[in-house]
C-alpha cells in the first residue's frame, strides 16, 4: 500500500530515574517547549478540548478530578486521550465545573477531599 510504518522508539530513562525530584523539576522549567501552564499563560494554549486544561489549571491528577467531581476514572481517561467525547450533558457539566469548581464540590459534599468515590455519569 505504499505507507511507512513507524518504529516504535525506546527511550532511555536511566539519565532522568538518576535525577532528583528538584533536578528534574528544574530540567523541565528549563525546557522553552515544556513551560508550565499557569493562570498567566493559559490563554496560549491551542484549545483541543478543555478537559486537560480545566484539570490542569486546577492542579489535579485525573483521579483526583474524577473522586471529586463524581465522574468514572475510565470515561475521563477517554475524554481526555480523544477515544470518546463527552455528550452535550457531560459538556454542560464540564463548562459548570469550569466556572465555579468549589460550589460543584460543595453540591457533591467533595470540597473538603477528593476521595468520595466516583459514581457512574454522563
Amino acid at each position: 500500500m505504499g505507507g511507512k510504518v513507524k518504529k516504535k522508539v525506546e527511550q532511555d530513562w536511566s539519565r532522568f530515574d538518576a535525577m532528583t525530584n528538584e533536578e528534574a523539576y528544574a530540567a523541565a522549567l528549563a525546557d522553552p517547549d515544556a513551560q508550565p501552564v499557569t493562570a498567566q499563560n493559559a490563554h496560549l494554549m491551542k484549545e483541543t478540548g478543555g478537559l486537560p486544561r480545566i484539570r490542569i489549571l486546577m492542579r489535579l491528577s485525573q483521579e483526583a478530578f474524577a473522586r471529586k467531581f463524581r465522574i468514572p476514572l475510565g470515561t475521563l481517561r477517554d475524554w481526555e486521550q480523544h477515544r470518546k467525547f463527552p455528550d452535550a450533558a457531560a459538556r454542560a457539566y464540564l463548562k459548570v465545573i469550569a466556572r465555579n469548581p468549589k460550589m460543584v464540590a460543595e453540591s457533591l459534599g467533595t470540597e473538603a477531599s477528593s476521595d468520595a468515590p466516583a459514581r457512574s455519569a454522563a
